[in-house]
């Protein structure tokens, strides 16, 4: 089993939040299986406010569309898809015009009761927008003991997808 370190995963995203003040890089994410989580450890590092421009918690398809995801990608692909993740990503990078733009969507532990046909535990897809370079992603997560370890697993993924991209 792959083992996530807490302390780690918030280490980087200090890393992270210091590079793209340094590069004056902007960034902005709809957070939907991660709940805020990437947002929340972005703005654990001081001066955060400099590069984050905004983000989403889109929860619920409902949300993910009010927010700019075009419902006929949600019926086409499911929402547990690259299509939607790249959605995401591109409809909050459109609402904050952000350098970087990330879109998360997936199953945690347990089936969500709302896409019971479509969610696989452990399942999640995200976008990552550079400018206008968009890269989606599958990954499996290995169970985790907590909701909380699942979303820093998220994050750890996605960061480590994001220093490979600038």
């Amino acid at each position: 089993m792959k083992i996530y370190d807490e302390q780690s995963i918030r280490r980087d995203y200090e890393k992270l939040t210091k590079l793209l003040i340094e590069k004056n890089l902007t960034i902005t994410t709809m957070e939907s299986a991660t709940s805020g989580q990437i947002a929340s450890l972005i703005t654990d590092t001081e001066g955060a406010s400099a590069i984050l421009k905004g983000a989403f918690i889109t929860y619920s398809n409902e949300a993910k569309i009010l927010q700019g995801v075009p419902k006929e990608i949600i019926d086409t692909y499911t929402v547990y898809s690259k299509e939607t993740a790249t959605a995401m990503a591109k409809a909050c990078k459109k609402v904050y015009n952000a350098d970087i733009s990330i879109g998360v969507t997936g199953t945690m532990g347990n089936v969500d009761p709302a896409n019971k046909n479509d969610s696989i535990p452990g399942q999640v897809y995200f976008a990552i927008g550079v400018g206008e370079d968009f890269k989606a992603y599958f990954i499996e997560l290995e169970p985790q003991p907590t909701r909380l370890m699942y979303k820093l697993a998220v994050a750890k993924e996605i960061y480590e997808r994001i220093i490979q991209s600038i």
